[in-house]
């Protein structure tokens, strides 16, 4: 079989064309992957993060919505308890962090299905507006965290009386 032409940028790259079976190695080399695939759990628990040698946190998802005096942030952080969530907050920045531990009672040879993710995540979400971090108030119910961020109102004003 003739091999094909290599495109203008492909030439230019190095780049080469994939077909549907072949696979590519992720940044660290440890894992491949099959090209247009998702990666399975096992996959995403053994992929390890391309800046430091430990293993990558997923990144939970969010909604993020402003009222007029507050951002808030909600989550499912369904099977953590309160106690084992790490939120941080600045200003401008919010990051939270967790571990949501896994049954080990049920063989993994068992499973028909196994789609949870059981392990640490973490997510910074950058804040389009400045907040009172000291006026932050974080609560979960039924597994929804939901963090309330009261707005900094820049049109505050305060009287200072001037002491002699």
């Amino acid at each position: 079989m003739p091999t094909p032409k290599r495109s203008f940028f492909e030439r230019l790259t190095g780049a080469v064309k994939l077909e549907e079976e072949d696979t590519i190695p992720t940044l660290t080399g440890r894992e491949k992957i099959i090209h247009g695939k998702d990666l399975l759990r096992s996959d995403r628990e053994n992929a390890v993060s391309a800046y430091e040698n430990e293993p990558a946190d997923a990144e939970l998802t969010i909604d993020m919505y402003e009222t007029p005096n507050d951002i808030v942030i909600r989550t499912m952080v369904a099977g953590v308890k309160p106690e084992d969530l790490d939120i941080s907050i600045t200003r401008d920045m919010v990051t939270i962090r967790g571990t949501r531990e896994a049954d080990r009672t049920t063989s993994s040879d068992d499973y028909f299905h196994q789609e949870l993710y059981w392990g640490s995540f973490s997510r910074t979400i950058v804040l389009p507006k400045e907040v009172e971090v000291e006026e932050a108030e974080a609560s979960e119910k039924h597994g929804l965290l939901t963090i309330r961020l009261p707005k900094i109102d820049k049109n505050k004003q305060a009287k200072l009386k001037v002491r002699g």
